[in-house]
């Protein structure tokens, strides 16, 4: 084989190597992306899971969770004011695990009003909110069993009837 051809078959395969390389770092980014990957904090885990879902900080962006945090004594509509080494903690917890991409990127206080909820719970009938088994979109345990984990894979969605 002469050293021309080897030269473009070295290149092609480069080429096809590179490729797949990025190809699976994609396949591994929506892999999390699908499974939600949930980043761990003990004090957030308790502080916030013991009135509602300990939501993911890549649902919100920085900005949002620094808004949310300054509000905890009228926190949609409750007092969940905490001690200032616990806020501090959970803060820049919040902050450094926080979206920017498809799910976290838009600034806003409530995860159920972002347009990625919204778009990815589009073809929920608006009588599944209202099912005592749900009560609010915020109820996200209700129809995503993987919740707790951070995992919302559509896919394994139940919606109670």
């Amino acid at each position: 084989m002469n050293k021309t051809i080897q030269m473009k078959m070295f290149d092609v395969i480069v080429w096809a190597v590179a490729l797949l390389f990025a190809f699976g770092l994609l396949a591994g980014e929506a892999m999390a992306e699908s499974k939600g990957v949930a980043a761990a904090n003990a004090t957030w885990k308790a502080e916030c899971g013991s009135c509602h879902l300990a939501y993911p900080p890549q649902l919100l962006p920085a900005s949002s969770w620094r808004q949310i945090m300054a509000g905890l004594p009228r926190h949609f509509g409750a007092d969940a004011s905490l001690d200032a080494a616990s806020a501090a903690e959970i803060g820049a917890f919040l902050e450094r695990n926080a979206g920017s991409g498809r799910r976290g990127g838009e600034a806003a206080l409530r995860i159920t009003e972002t347009r990625w909820f919204l778009r990815k719970h589009d073809e929920v009938r608006p009588s599944a909110w209202n099912n005592p088994q749900v009560r609010t979109a915020a109820n996200c345990s209700a129809c995503h069993g993987g919740a707790e984990r951070g995992d919302f894979d559509e896919h394994a969605v139940r919606i109670p009837r």
